[in-house]
């Protein structure tokens, strides 16, 4: 998780029903290093207690425009000056109406209206609500001023209904506070990332596979969606969440890898390959089971097509960013696939180390880059690689 250490945020609850999951932000917001002040609405305080808020956040909360002792300090400034950033979680429409017209008739809307840290709204509601037109037209309108808005998720809603309108989860929040404190330095861009194993199908039943399971190419496909960019995201089997704001693109084996790849490859700006795409694949699949028999079974491979190479002829302006998970002369065999793949870098880890191969939440790689340019990033978590990949990819954009 990309921390938060010494970030103040300001958490608003405004009064819907999804108003009880704000105990769950605040404590995620808490857990991953924020100072974390919760401002409530009267009508929010009907759902969740502010004493329930306070526990978890450490700090008294804010409910009162008019209150001797929160107003001492002229409170509702000192809240709005003091946020890195503001996250509104549930959003109601009215609450979403009272912004968009400029309306300040409790605290809440008091602060949202003097700070100047970036806002983001997740608003919660009814579908019906959600739909209408004039709830639409000011989040718009929101949007126009500069806020954020985490889109509501679809299911079972409170009131009977299914349809949109869930309050968005918590992951999904706080990405939405990590979004607002990152530089939109990728903004507009669109970026192609690669991510897992493939499987190679022997019988309807067997596969040949590798122990890839994509947390390196999803944590790059988070952190370039944080900065902004248009991420899709190529993922071979594995069991991970979508990032929040990220495209995903489901395959299988490697030929079709490639053919996703080819498909989104056209409008992009920058590819990253961290997928382990297999190299080879049986030469024949068996229509039905193999059956056990005496002795052993043999299995003719054939070469798999390079997807870097495949579409090098076609790189133009864009940037190639590829993986190389070696297990023995590691810097050589990638120095090599960095010249012979027409790469812009190279990102180069042993993963025979059982602290910075597959299956684990922490890498140490080399980034490659032309013209003999080398770094070596320690040993850290794979978000915190991610972030580092994604500063050198900036760079060179701008470069």
């Amino acid at each position: 998780m990309w921390r938060l250490e010494g970030r103040r945020i300001l958490v608003g609850v405004s009064g819907g029903i999804a108003a009880y999951k704000a105990a769950e932000l605040v404590r995620a917001l808490a857990v991953a290093g924020a100072e974390v002040q919760v401002a409530m609405t009267r009508n929010a305080q009907e759902f969740i207690t502010p004493l329930t808020l306070q526990t978890l956040s450490g700090r008294p909360v804010a409910t009162e425009t008019f209150s001797l002792t929160q107003e001492s300090e002229i409170g509702h400034i000192r809240l709005a000056d003091g946020a890195d950033a503001v996250l509104v979680a549930p959003a109601t429409a009215n609450l979403i109406a009272k912004l968009a017209h400029g309306l300040a008739d409790d605290l809440l809307t008091t602060v949202l209206l003097a700070t100047r840290a970036p806002v983001a709204l997740a608003p919660a509601m009814n579908v019906h609500m959600w739909e209408n037109p004039l709830v639409q037209a000011n989040l718009e309108r929101l949007r126009q001023a500069g806020m954020r808005v985490v889109e509501p998720a679809a299911g079972f809603l409170a009131c009977g209904y299914e349809g949109t309108g869930r309050l968005a989860d918590t992951e999904a929040l706080v990405e939405a506070v990590r979004r607002c404190l990152t530089p939109q330095d990728l903004a507009g861009v669109r970026v192609v990332v690669s991510a897992g194993p493939n499987r190679e199908p022997i019988d309807p039943v067997r596969f040949v596979s590798n122990r890839s399971t994509g947390k390196m190419g999803f944590a790059v496909a988070a952190a370039a969606a944080r900065r902004g960019a248009e991420v899709a995201l190529v993922a071979g089997p594995v069991a991970l969440p979508t990032p929040p704001g990220v495209r995903r693109v489901d395959v299988g084996s490697a030929r079709e890898m490639l053919a996703a790849v080819e498909s989104e490859f056209e409008d992009s700006a920058v590819l990253v390959m961290t997928a382990a795409v297999a190299d080879y694949r049986p030469a024949r699949v068996a229509k039905d089971k193999i059956k056990k028999s005496e002795g052993g079974l043999t299995i003719e491979m054939e070469r798999n097509p390079d997807i870097l190479a495949t579409l090098a002829p076609r790189k133009g302006g864009r940037l190639f960013v590829g993986f190389a998970a070696e297990t023995r002369d590691v810097l050589a065999n990638a120095e090599r696939k960095l010249a012979a793949k027409g790469l812009d870098l190279m990102v180069a880890n042993d993963v025979s180390r059982a602290d910075a191969g597959f299956a684990v939440d922490t890498n140490a790689v080399t980034i490659l880059g032309r013209e003999g340019r080398r770094e070596d990033l320690p040993l850290m978590p794979k978000d915190e690689v991610a972030e580092a990949l994604v500063d050198r990819i900036v760079a060179l954009r701008r470069a």
